[in-house]
């Protein structure tokens, strides 16, 4: 749902009302029963953003600490950032839920053969099992930065938690890595998802994307029968590398996340967009929508292959019929410095920018130690050099709203950055987000109203904001 200015509000109060009850139960609440009395039962699947119990797609998930995992996990407290989660259970519109039961499943897992990062643009990729995964601002990474992965990446493996974005692509949401010589949880050394090819059942071999698998020596899982594989399934395997092979020791067939009747949310990257029956897929799950699904920071024109969304609704054979589809991208950006922070409404003034932080905005501090989201806000701290990924809002005279926030390294000096849309200018400033900034020496002839711009600033003695270099689209 849209985060205007008015809904944040709202949830503040009700959230007060409530957070004594919730903090008191953190993440031993019961698994039965239900503290969200009215609203969504079913399943949301998107990415963990705090914990104290688990935040996923905005909701508070009161949790029994038990996780169920075929990847070794089984406590929520194994669980980190980042890493997508389904979870059983019924919530309300108030950002609080009951989880019946958690579930993790790697998307991959194996060594690395390929990997990259840009500093400056937050973008990179990573390759294992012949598969190519996306990283960007977002991710989560845990064991190794991505600097140290592209620097060596031979000398890892890791464990991939993201979304599907099409065959053989993914877009890491979280990235846990090992030394080469280190192990995770799980026995297996490697797991693939993807679409069975090539499928030669006399010498039980297939393929995925390219990468060969031999299944001699596999078992299926649960009720498949190995004999049932066919070119086209949706399969996971579990086994090892043997000469670019992936020996199976064990193959799952990928059922429906959902079940039908489900009121369902899930977040994830749009693929194989078919605007003429109106349907797209997220993470294998077909969205079918319509004039009568609502949209939220964006439009139906807007959707494309690659777009972040968040989308609710109703499970019905097959297929989630969209009742509402929320754009999940940023469209600003900040770097600069905490100089107010208004813990109790959770809202940051950085470099003179209003920040609001709400129940989806990821909080990433210098510390690889697993804290309640309570020890994350507090963890942020006046004078902290940070980033901010998230979306300009125009309502109570502009803000930006943190989609995602990082405590970096100040290493420009005082020098605050900016990326949004002007919203106002006149002979001697521009405004943007609400904060005026003189130009001083410098310049920002060409630039109009609702322009898109990269602006460079800093703050004089007099405590006024003004350019530190010229601003153009």
């Amino acid at each position: 749902m849209k985060r205007n200015g008015l809904s944040v509000a709202v949830k503040m109060i009700v959230m007060g009302a409530v957070a004594g009850s919730l903090i008191a139960c953190g993440g031993s609440g019961s698994g039965s029963g239900s503290s969200a009395s009215s609203g969504n039962d079913g399943r949301s699947v998107g990415a963990v953003t705090g914990f104290g119990s688990v935040y996923v797609n905005g909701t508070r998930f009161k949790t029994d600490g038990t996780v169920t995992s075929n990847d070794g996990l089984e406590r929520e407290d194994q669980l980190h950032k980042g890493m997508v989660l389904k979870v059983n259970g019924s919530w309300n519109g108030q950002g609080e839920g009951q989880a019946r039961d958690i579930s993790y499943d790697d998307t991959l897992r194996g060594p690395l053969t390929e990997a990259s990062w840009d500093s400056a643009a937050q973008t990179g990729h990573l390759t294992l099992l012949n598969q190519n995964v996306a990283l960007d601002g977002k991710t989560v990474f845990r064991g190794a930065t991505a600097g140290e992965l592209a620097a060596n990446p031979m000398g890892y493996r890791v464990r991939v938690s993201g979304w599907r974005t099409s065959e053989g692509q993914f877009r890491a949401s979280y990235v846990g890595a090992k030394l080469i010589d280190g192990d995770f949880e799980d026995s297996n050394e490697a797991e693939l998802e993807g679409i069975v090819a090539d499928l030669d059942a006399t010498a039980q071999t297939f393929t995925i994307s390219g990468l060969s698998v031999d299944y001699q020596l596999a078992s299926g899982d649960d009720d498949f029968d190995l004999a049932d594989l066919e070119n086209g399934m949706a399969v996971e395997v579990e086994g090892y590398l043997q000469a670019g092979v992936l020996m199976a020791k064990e193959i799952e067939k990928e059922d429906d996340l959902f079940e039908d009747d489900d009121d369902v949310e899930i977040s994830g990257d749009i693929f194989a967009f078919d605007e003429s029956t109106s349907t797209f897929m997220i993470n294998g799950v077909q969205v079918q929508f319509s004039d009568d699904t609502e949209f939220d920071d964006m439009d139906s024109d807007t959707l494309q292959d690659g777009t972040y969304v968040k989308v609710e609704g109703e499970f019905r054979n097959g297929v989630l019929i969209a009742e509402e589809i929320e754009g999940q991208e940023g469209d600003a950006e900040l770097s600069g410095k905490i100089q107010a922070f208004d813990r109790e409404n959770e809202i940051l003034t950085v470099s003179g920018v209003k920040v609001w932080l709400t129940d989806t905005t990821l909080i990433e501090t210098d510390s690889d130690e697993r804290r309640s989201r309570e020890d994350d806000l507090n963890a942020l701290q006046i004078g902290d050099f940070v980033e901010v990924e998230g979306r300009q809002r125009d309502t109570d005279g502009g803000y930006l709203e943190a989609y995602a926030i990082e405590v970096e390294d100040d290493e420009d000096g005082n020098v605050a950055e900016i990326e949004g849309r002007v919203d106002a200018k006149g002979q001697t400033s521009l405004t943007i987000m609400n904060l005026d900034i003189l130009f001083g020496a410098y310049s920002a002839a060409g630039v109009s109203v609702g322009d898109e711009v990269e602006i460079e600033y800093t703050q004089n003695a007099g405590g006024d904001f003004e350019l530190a270099s010229d601003v153009s689209e």
